[in-house]
């Protein structure tokens, strides 16, 4: 199981000292949580994907990358990547690089995302918001797997001959979760093509996450890439966490109840009772966190949201502390003690590398001399044995 923390880069005011931070100082601070998760023990850090105040995250990979030079052994991931919006031939580009940079630690997720008005500024129609997400996703997976790509759709021009540089690491592309709240249909993306789900599990009751995460295992296995216990699912979560009950609550409650996403609606132990939010001692935490197994069965990785509502760094510094030596470690232990043998781990470059390889070198993709180019003939590049043109579920 990997354990870790994602952001959604929300810049906003702190309830309690009435400052809200800069733009300079909230994104001077992200670097210095993610630094931090990896300091006191965590796998992975993730940043979301916005265009629109109050959210700084408007380029992730460029976050990714400089955090990824900064530390040894984080995977660094998106949350998510916006699949519609995005032109999935500068998605290819942009994360094949950043996994050349990170040296492999990283993968990503993509979504939808949350943002409505999103689609008009970067010239998309709202209302093909499913059928984008299919269709960018099928020319990702294909730039990623062969060398040279002829394709045609209805959302972008068409491409003849076209190579995506850089070429993935080691020829295996990154692995890919893609993220849903509430669509069916993207669960069933996910499993066509054996990739990961995550379920956000932040807003709504386990029941709703629980049907989506079942539905992926049975199409997962449907598609014949395991059996549903060896299909790839992460989780969402938020947490706040004092030495014990009661400091937790009163320290976190201001911040909820100014908080944007769920201010001014239900009371803060009504939204714990009906979410996956913990708000209390580290054991707290721990026994409700060990609660998500029972209905989304083993899986493969664990976020926490920490850094957002207003909570100033050194509480999120602070929370990262407890998370890390007193949270973690007893997840870690709980977790593999009752883990199916069936279940495999979560997915790593290494491991993918493994699957591809075995024992033998992986490929080094490299231009062939005077093949020529994408603008004045050919590509320069050589399929891979294995390319696989693969076609997207009709839904």
């Amino acid at each position: 199981m990997q354990y870790g923390i994602f952001s959604v880069s929300d810049i906003t005011r702190d309830p309690v000292s009435g400052v809200t931070p800069s733009e300079a100082e909230r994104i001077d601070a992200i670097v210095t949580i993610a630094k931090h998760a990896e300091e006191v023990g965590l796998d992975v850090f993730a940043i979301g994907e916005h265009h629109n105040p109050p959210f700084f995250s408007s380029s992730p990979t460029t976050l990714l990358a400089h955090i990824a030079a900064l530390t040894e052994r984080l995977t660094v991931t998106t949350s998510t990547t916006l699949i519609t919006t995005n032109d999935p031939v500068r998605i290819a580009e942009e994360y094949a690089m950043l996994q050349h940079l990170s040296k492999g630690r990283m993968d990503l997720m993509l979504g939808r995302g949350n943002t409505g008005p999103v689609y008009p500024w970067f010239g998309k129609d709202i209302r093909q918001s499913l059928p984008l997400a299919l269709e960018n996703y099928n020319l990702l997976h294909r730039l990623w797997h062969e060398d040279v790509v002829d394709w045609e759709g209805h959302f972008r021009t068409p491409l003849q001959g076209f190579t995506s540089t850089p070429r993935p690491l080691d020829d295996v592309p990154p692995f890919v979760w893609h993220g849903s709240i509430r669509t069916p249909e993207i669960a069933e993306q996910a499993a066509y093509y054996g990739n990961g789900f995550f379920a956000n599990n932040i807003f709504w009751p386990k029941e709703h996450y629980a049907r989506l995460i079942a539905f992926y295992r049975e199409r997962f296995e449907h598609y014949g890439h395991g059996t549903a216990k060896q299909a790839i699912v992460g989780l969402g979560g938020q947490a706040f966490i004092a030495k014990n009950s009661q400091d937790a609550k009163d320290q976190f409650r201001p911040y909820f109840n100014e908080a944007p996403v769920y201010g001014n609606g239900p009371t803060m132990e009504e939204f714990t009772e009906a979410t996956p939010l913990t708000v209390g001692s580290p054991q707290e935490v721990i026994d409700k966190t060990l609660t998500f197994r029972e209905w989304a069965g083993d899986y493969q990785r664990q976020l926490f949201l920490m850094d957002h509502a207003g909570l100033p760094l050194k509480t999120v510094l602070e929370q990262l502390d407890l998370l890390g030596e007193e949270v973690i470690p007893v997840l870690r232990k709980e977790t593999e003690a009752r883990k199916d043998p069936e279940t495999p781990d979560a997915p790593t470059h290494a491991s993918l590398v493994k699957a591809k390889y075995g024992d033998a070198e992986p490929r080094q993709p490299r231009p062939n001399a005077n093949r020529g180019d994408n603008v004045t003939g050919g590509s320069p590049y050589q399929d891979t044995d294995d390319a696989v043109a693969a076609e997207y579920p009709v839904l």
